[in-house]
Formats: C-alpha cells, sequence, structure tokens
C-alpha cells in the first residue's frame, strides 16, 4: 500500500482538530514536510462567520496556513457539490507543489465530497428550492422528515434542517437523495489517505463545547448573527450554528445546539470506513500530533 499522500482530521466540534493539527504541522516540519490546512467546514467557508463558524484566527493561521476559510461572501449559496471542486484543486495542486495537505474539518458530507469521488446530485431550480423553504419555516423539520420515504429518513436526523430540506427538494424534483443511492460514504478515495478522527468522552467534550460558546459570545457572536442576518445571507450561510440563540443571547439553547450537532457529527465519524480513532480526552495536541505521525508512514520523511 502507498504511503497516504494526504491527511484528513475529522471530529466533532469543540474536539481541537485545529489546534492538533498546528500541532502536527509543527512536528512535521522538523521532518522537512511543509504542511497546509485546508478547512472542510461548510461555514468557514463564510466571510463574516469568522466567531460563529469558530474559524482559525489569526495567530492560528499564521502557525498554519488555512485554505478555504473566508472565501465566498454571506449572501452566496453553496453547495457539496461546488465544495468538492474547490477542495481537490486545492489538494492537488498542494500535493503538486510538493506539500502535505492535512484536511480538517466537522462537516461529514464535505469531507466525504473532499477525499472521494461521490456523485453529488446538480442544484434544483430556485422555485422549488424557495418553496421547500417556506413549507419548513411554517410546518418544522420534524412534519417534512416524517414525510420522508423510509429509506431516506433513517438516514437523516429528524432535527437536520439542511439535510431535510435538501433530501425534500430532490424526491419534489424526482432525483435520488444520496441516502438512498448509498453514495453519503465510499472507500473509494481519490488519493491515498490517512483518515484520523479525534474523539473524547462525552462529558468532557459538553464542557469543551460550553467554553467554547461562552468564548463565541465573548468574541461578539451575537453581533456577527445580527450583521447576518441584516446583509439578507443565503440558506446555507443563515444555518450557522446556533444563530438565532446568539441573536436572543439565549447561550444554554447556544450550546444545547452545538451538543446536538456534536452527537450527529459522531455518527457520521462512525461511518467513515478505516478511520484511525485518536483519544483526545486530555486535550494535549502535542500527543495527539505524535500519534498520527506514524499513521503518514513514509510521508513524514520524504
Amino acid at each position: 500500500m502507498p504511503p497516504p499522500e494526504l491527511l484528513a482530521i475529522f471530529g466533532p466540534t469543540a474536539v481541537g482538530k485545529t489546534a492538533v493539527a498546528i500541532a502536527l504541522a509543527a512536528r512535521l516540519r522538523q521532518d522537512g514536510v511543509e504542511p497546509v490546512a485546508i478547512s472542510c467546514d461548510a461555514l468557514q467557508l463564510y466571510r463574516g462567520l469568522e466567531v460563529l463558524s469558530g474559524a482559525p484566527d489569526a495567530a492560528e493561521r499564521a502557525a498554519l496556513e488555512h485554505r478555504l476559510v473566508g472565501v465566498v461572501a454571506a449572501s452566496e449559496e453553496f453547495s457539496a457539490g461546488r465544495f468538492a471542486g474547490l477542495a481537490r484543486g486545492e489538494i492537488d495542486t498542494a500535493i503538486t507543489s510538493g506539500r502535505l495537505p492535512i484536511v480538517v474539518g466537522g462537516t461529514g458530507l464535505y469531507m466525504r465530497a473532499a477525499l472521494a469521488d461521490l456523485e453529488l446530485q446538480p442544484p434544483v431550480p430556485a422555485p422549488l428550492r424557495a418553496a421547500v423553504e417556506a413549507e419548513l419555516a411554517e410546518r418544522g423539520a420534524a412534519a417534512l422528515h416524517a414525510e420522508l420515504p423510509e429509506d431516506v429518513s433513517s438516514g437523516v436526523h429528524p432535527n437536520d434542517r439542511r439535510r431535510i430540506a435538501r433530501a425534500t427538494e430532490l424526491l419534489r424534483a424526482g432525483l435520488d437523495p444520496p441516502e438512498r443511492r448509498n453514495r453519503l460514504w465510499t472507500e473509494e478515495l481519490r488519493r491515498p489517505t490517512a483518515l484520523v478522527g479525534l474523539v473524547c468522552a462525552r462529558e468532557t467534550l459538553a464542557g469543551r463545547i460550553d467554553a467554547r460558546v461562552e468564548a463565541m459570545a465573548a468574541a461578539g457572536a451575537g453581533d456577527e448573527a445580527r450583521a447576518l442576518e441584516a446583509a439578507g445571507a443565503s440558506r446555507t450561510a443563515a444555518a450557522a450554528l446556533g444563530r438565532d440563540a446568539f441573536l436572543r443571547g439565549d447561550l444554554d439553547s447556544a450550546k444545547a445546539a452545538h451538543r446536538r450537532y456534536a452527537k450527529r457529527q459522531m455518527t457520521w465519524l462512525r461511518k467513515m470506513p478505516e478511520i484511525n480513532l485518536i483519544d483526545h480526552d486530555d486535550g494535549d495536541a502535542e500527543a495527539a500530533a505524535e500519534r498520527i505521525l506514524p499513521l503518514l508512514g513514509d510521508t513524514a520523511g520524504r
């Protein structure tokens, strides 16, 4: 088996993915390897959502170059298919130039879109999308989820408004959602990849999530949410986790939203084939980096 050409780090929100990537980058440079991080997050793509999306800050980006962070306006609609083209281009460019891509993120579909040649459905007509969004707002996610066919609904969480909307609009357009086509996951990756999943105890993660939400509020998440609303954000940008709660200043609800999302991310993680789980309960980024290095094989010494 050839050595990995890239590394992918997946895990739930607040588990410490960015810190581990930065620690690993410092270690790789000691071996003469120049890394570059490629963000694989559906919301970090947007400018103006830096706090709400938990994007790497200036100091973190100085320690490790991050690509695909803040590259589109919040008014733009974005999809996994569009992201796939950008991410694959960044990965291929990095490898061609002799760098090691570290794909970092917590959006499962975007991660797989970057790593594998998934057959992603095209956008549906705007009027159909608008009709589904209006119905979702009026009737709620649970009602639309209940109307999905069983082979689709079983793969979509009842609280996942974005995927419920996407599945509904695809079905109404006469197209199969990815859940039905069984193409959300595949072992056929585009390039040899070391896939890492960072995990920790539920109680530990809950504490980290609470601390992160409080730090986000102190950093201006409420102001960012209000600016997002005033700017006429796209459907995908407006789905920023905890946006409504930060608008109300309701940190308890924001924490609950982040915990629910982390639970869904863990469901995605368990579906990933060939993933190497790294226990990050102690939060020691350098120790986690040392455990990841052997997975890269000869890559770290080229």
